[in-house]
């Protein structure tokens, strides 16, 4: 038995079909995931005048249902927050940054043939430069909770696509959620804090140019705004590059 506290015992799954009844007309699936719905107070059984049988949401399943939103409000806000914060760390290096692009990469099957693979890294930069072979583009991805990066590194393809387009690769961390171990050596580490961003492992340098395909991308798409602060725009070919 559930309990006081259903989201304590209800699974991801679980609360997804939580979501879908309320969403819908409530018909049942009789199935193991409603049952233990059923069984955690958070589903009710109903019937009408001609006896058919529809589910409805509960006051406890409400509650549930308004208790994961404000959480997954919260992750999604703390995320967005550390996106700009790396965001600007690149255009504050000199580059030119994209955010929330959707680029295809190509990989390699065993059989030799080259399959496409959608990514959307949270932050893509390039040098701003004139010089193709100096653009040496970069890949960021931002995460700000353990289960989210787990997920994320069980998605093998995922990471081969984004060693795909970029010179180097970085996990940006919230400081606590993993150590750096854990993630693969293909990849740079930063931990990220309310004092910055700190290289905790620096991503393997490889002389790689923009893909045809990101290239139109980035074409289609919207850069992110230079800083207002000149002291802090578009430094030029001089610069190294960057952590």
């Amino acid at each position: 038995m559930v309990g006081a506290n259903p989201s304590a015992a209800l699974s991801a799954g679980h609360q997804r079909r939580l979501r879908d009844v309320w969403r819908s007309a409530g018909w049942p699936c009789h199935d193991a995931l409603e049952l233990d719905l059923l069984a955690a107070g958070v589903l009710a059984r109903h019937w009408d005048e001609h006896g058919r049988e529809t589910l409805r949401v509960t006051e406890a399943g409400l509650a549930l249902l308004a208790a994961t939103r404000q959480r997954n409000q919260a992750a999604l806000n703390a995320h967005e927050k550390l996106v700009g914060e790396v965001a600007l760390q690149m255009q504050r290096a000199g580059r030119v940054v994209w955010r929330g692009l959707s680029l295809r990469a190509p990989l390699q099957a065993e059989d030799g043939s080259t399959r496409w693979c959608m990514a959307m890294p949270d932050v893509y930069s390039i040098r701003h430069t004139t010089v193709e072979d100096y653009t040496e583009p970069v890949v960021h991805e931002i995460k700000v909770s353990r289960a989210d990066l787990l997920s994320d590194l069980r998605k093998t393809d995922k990471g081969a696509a984004y060693l795909a387009m970029a010179s180097q690769c970085w996990y940006v961390l919230k400081r606590g959620i993993a150590l750096p171990d854990e993630v693969p050596p293909a990849f740079g580490v930063m931990l990220a804090d309310a004092a910055g961003l700190e290289v905790a492992r620096a991503a393997p340098a490889r002389a790689l140019r923009v893909p045809f395909a990101v290239w139109m991308a980035l074409a289609r798409a919207h850069a992110e705004r230079e800083p207002e602060d000149p002291a802090q725009g578009l430094l030029g070919d001089v610069l190294a590059s960057p952590p």
